[in-house]
């Protein structure tokens, strides 16, 4: 029975991980496939909903943005299953079970280390991108890239990878070589993976956690980091790698008008034309750009955050934002208060990744309530781990 659970378990991580909802073959939502098994026959028989505030608010936010401002009722519902079912999938299977909670964060981990080794791999191998298309069962658009059709939806996966495998060889105090090994295979995928503002935020974190953990010392990390990462790239990366296909060939080919500063300065502009929110005048992003000349492609601002407050305003929007992020802010400040102890490692690493994501829907669409399989899980993931740490059945666990 247990093998037929973990196999589960992986089944419903991988289409969560890589965004897969409804396919040619999972005619049904693929996340309700996997997970209501999990849900009704493996539940850990834990009794209530921890998760009811956060819930409503991020329905309230995908319904708001979805329906009323889009006007998309099919994405809503998708959306919205996603989510549903991602906090069905922690309250009643993962429960109060450490191993549990330790194999889905395994489970997930390794996949997106899968779909980082096969971006590399879609570089080297032509016939990668069957491979892609065979494990995402659809139709890969952009190349290269990992288990995803769009080379953006793979940045939410590196975003989320690459700062918790290095933050976590800091915290588990690993050996400086592997934590060298690590920092190298971090650059290595951020590099091949043209993946500019996951780079960014692998910078902020990396930089706000050796801050907090070396104090004095980060100074020296943080040169020794450069030059590891200075090396590497002189060394191995550029010389032996796609000269069109990196983030520096990227960075030098893209157009002004995907300059996202600029893009989000123009939509600050929009926005004060309607400061209520557009929904709230019955307008939607194509009634108020269709003039415009850096938007006249009908792009957005490639902001997640701004793109919702221009929809909902900052009375709605920003309380929804409140609710949906106030407590993963109070336990992750909570986390680094405590950023030496052993048994808040991977509270920590978890917190750190989900920034990461987080830091990456700056530069683009996708965010929590747009289901993102990535943000969704730590999100949930984050408020679990310290529920099981302080609740009193679980204050004798050890989560590591």
């Amino acid at each position: 029975m247990k093998y037929i659970v973990f196999l589960l378990m992986v089944l419903y991580l991988y289409v969560l991980t890589y965004g897969i909802f409804m396919t040619e073959t999972f005619r049904l939502p693929a996340p309700v496939l996997f997970g209501i098994p999990l849900v009704i026959l493996f539940n850990t028989k834990v009794k209530g909903f921890a998760y009811t505030k956060e819930l409503i608010a991020l329905l309230i936010a995908v319904f708001f943005y979805y329906v009323i401002g889009l006007q998309e009722l099919e994405t809503f519902a998708s959306y919205a299953i996603g989510i549903l079912m991602c906090s069905l999938f922690f309250n009643y299977f993962i429960g109060n079970s450490g191993l549990r909670f330790r194999t889905s964060v395994f489970i997930f981990y390794t996949l997106l280390l899968f779909s980082a080794v096969v971006m590399v791999m879609d570089h080297i191998y032509p016939g990668t991108r069957q491979i892609r298309e065979l494990l995402v069962d659809d139709k890969v658009v952009q190349s290269p890239s990992g288990i995803a059709v769009y080379q953006f939806t793979f940045g939410y996966q590196i975003a989320a990878l690459t700062p918790f495998l290095f933050i976590y060889t800091i915290l588990y105090q690993r050996s400086f070589l592997l934590k060298s090994l690590v920092l190298v295979s971090c650059l290595g995928f951020l590099y091949l993976g043209m993946q500019r503002s996951a780079f960014v935020a692998f910078l902020a974190c990396v930089l706000i956690l050796t801050l907090l953990y070396y104090r004095h010392k980060a100074l020296v990390i943080w040169s020794l980091g450069a030059l590891v990462g200075m090396l590497f790239y002189t060394l191995v990366l550029k010389d032996n790698t796609d000269e069109r296909n990196n983030i520096f060939a990227k960075n030098a080919n893209d157009g002004t008008e995907f300059n996202r500063s600029g893009l989000a300065l123009e939509n600050i502009n929009i926005y004060s034309d309607y400061p209520l929110g557009l929904i709230f005048y019955g307008k939607n992003w194509g009634d108020v750009i269709y003039r415009n000349p850096v938007f006249s492609s009908g792009i957005t601002s490639h902001n997640a955050y701004l793109m919702f407050i221009t929809y909902l305003g900052p009375i709605v929007g920003l309380t929804l934002l409140w609710i949906i992020y106030a407590k993963v802010l109070k336990i992750s400040f909570l986390a680094l208060k405590r950023i030496r102890d052993p048994d808040n490692a991977l509270l920590i690493c978890l917190c750190f990744s989900f920034l990461g994501v987080s830091i990456n829907s700056l530069s683009h669409n996708a965010w929590l309530i747009s289901a993102d399989g990535p943000t969704l899980f730590l999100y949930f993931s984050i408020l679990h781990l310290y529920r099981m740490k302080n609740q009193d059945d679980f204050k004798t666990l050890t989560i590591t």
